[in-house]
């Protein structure tokens, strides 16, 4: 798809009114002109699709088209015709021209009005859409649906994804063909039934955000999974619900003993799922063998011995975030170094029971580490820094904030052998001093973030490394720094 067809459709819905529903040739209002429309289109609806309650439903470009609802206190979708073919809003009053006199924008080809209208925001996208007849058919061109973002805490979501959905499967019965991301972060009214509807009309989806919907289960899920074999990126962060993702036993049964490599996830977040626990990230480990990102932050119940299966069956890991896992040890870093020189980025911030043996396993193996965040291990000491400095080289970002045994030798290793660190974080660092700071900043010129919050160093050395390193932004306590 050229760059010039984004097809990105952001669609905020709010509560307001409009006005306009009563007037004469509002495209929702049954008149003469539209009483020959075909059933095709008295039964698809409209890119203006929900209205909220006061407010108009266009105020010069700010918020999306919308048409109301009876139900009062309540935002769902409303399905009605498109307009006439000719303008009848009293508002919009065409002049009388010749054929040869018209508008120089209606001589456009379908093609070049769909790539104008890729360039829309969705409020205008809508705008467009009432127009006339042609445009409404060309603002629902499925290339300018490619993705769906719903935003609002009070949005009907099930009701909107069902309209929505079956607009764009008009022309290919049942699936939206085109149809590759939906995003509805933080709609808290989704429920299993918006998900139903995604599975079972969007065989080519590619990219699913439900981060925030709460009241999601994992039978939805699987169904998701299950139906949507190009599943890549899926994101159920704050879906505490969710204890794991697999195939439904439907498609499991139909698939061979080796079901789980059917499942194509690359990334995976599920962030604050706080019933997930050992048996359930086996389950995961099992059916999505392919996971390059995984992130498990604040899942606390999970152990050394849900990593173990990890491990065993997602060998691909890049990246892997297990902050927060308070009963993550150094036993299961030790599992994790496995993944060798695979593992890119690791997050083990706040795992209390991490000390230098955990951090000794990783360095020692995994060579080509570029991010590592331990901050609050307090178990961590200049000893583990210095092995890490000597064996990951290639250290770019680097925070061991609230790290109380680290001091100026450590740093002093981390310089000397780290040059290409970018970012450094040692906030709350208390045996940390301005020597230690000159020396890092004498050494890694490309350092372009240091957090030294809550450190006992002086002016001269916050204004050293100032002059050292140009573009770096120090973020600091000192009062007198500036």
């Amino acid at each position: 798809m050229p760059s010039t067809m984004q097809g990105v459709r952001d669609i905020q819905i709010t509560k307001t009114s409009c006005p306009e529903k009563n007037k004469p040739g509002y495209p929702g209002r049954r008149t003469n002109t539209d009483s020959d429309l075909s059933m095709r289109t008295l039964s698809t609806p409209s890119p203006a699709l929900i209205c909220p309650p006061n407010l108009p439903g266009f105020q010069n470009g700010k918020g999306s088209s919308t048409s109301s609802s009876s139900i009062t206190g309540e935002t769902v979708a409303m399905v009605h015709s498109p307009p006439p073919t000719r303008l009848t809003h009293p508002l919009i009053r065409l002049a009388s021209r010749p054929q040869k006199e018209q508008a120089s924008i209606e001589r456009l080809p379908d093609h070049s009005m769909v790539q104008i209208f890729s360039f829309l925001p969705t409020n205008q996208l809508c705008r467009c859409a009432r127009v006339c007849r042609r445009w409404y058919n060309l603002a629902w061109d499925p290339r300018l649906w490619r993705t769906i973002r719903l935003t609002g805490e009070t949005i009907n979501v099930d009701r909107a994804l069902k309209v929505l959905t079956r607009r764009l499967c008009q022309d290919t019965p049942n699936v939206c063909l085109m149809l590759e991301t939906v995003t509805v972060s933080g709609c808290r009214r989704l429920t299993d039934r918006g998900l139903y509807t995604i599975a079972q009309c969007c065989p080519e989806l590619r990219r699913l955000e439900v981060s925030g919907c709460y009241n999601i289960s994992n039978e939805a899920v699987f169904d998701v999974v299950s139906l949507c074999p190009n599943l890549e990126h899926l994101d159920v962060s704050g879906c505490s619900k969710v204890t794991c993702i697999s195939l439904t036993r439907e498609a499991s049964i139909k698939l061979s003993p080796l079901h789980g490599k059917q499942i194509s996830i690359r990334y995976l977040d599920m962030t604050d799922c706080f019933v997930l626990e050992d048996e359930g990230l086996h389950t995961i480990a099992a059916h999505c063998t392919q996971l390059t990102h995984l992130y498990l932050r604040r899942c606390v119940r999970l152990t050394d011995e849900g990593l173990r299966y990890l491990m065993i069956y997602c060998t691909s890991i890049k990246e892997l975030s297990v902050s927060d896992c308070r009963f993550v040890s150094d036993f299961g870093l030790r599992e994790i170094a496995k993944l060798e020189s695979r593992l890119r980025y690791l997050s083990i911030a706040h795992c209390g029971r991490v000390t230098d043996v955990g951090i000794r396993y990783v360095a020692k193996y995994c060579s080509k580490l570029r991010y590592l965040n331990a901050r609050g291990c307090e178990g961590i000491t200049d000893h583990g820094v210095e092995y890490l400095a000597k064996n990951c080289t290639k250290l770019k970002s680097l925070d061991i904030g609230k790290c109380p045994l680290v001091s100026d030798t450590g740093l002093e290793c981390l310089a000397l052998n780290c040059f290409n660190l970018k970012r450094l974080s040692l906030k709350s660092c208390e045996s940390i001093t301005g020597q230690g700071l000159q020396i890092v900043a004498a050494n890694c010129f490309d350092l372009q973030m240091l957090n030294v919050q809550d450190c006992e160093v002086s002016v001269e050395a916050l204004r050293f490394v100032k002059r050292h390193c140009k573009r770096c932004v120090i973020e600091h306590t000192n009062p007198a720094f500036f």
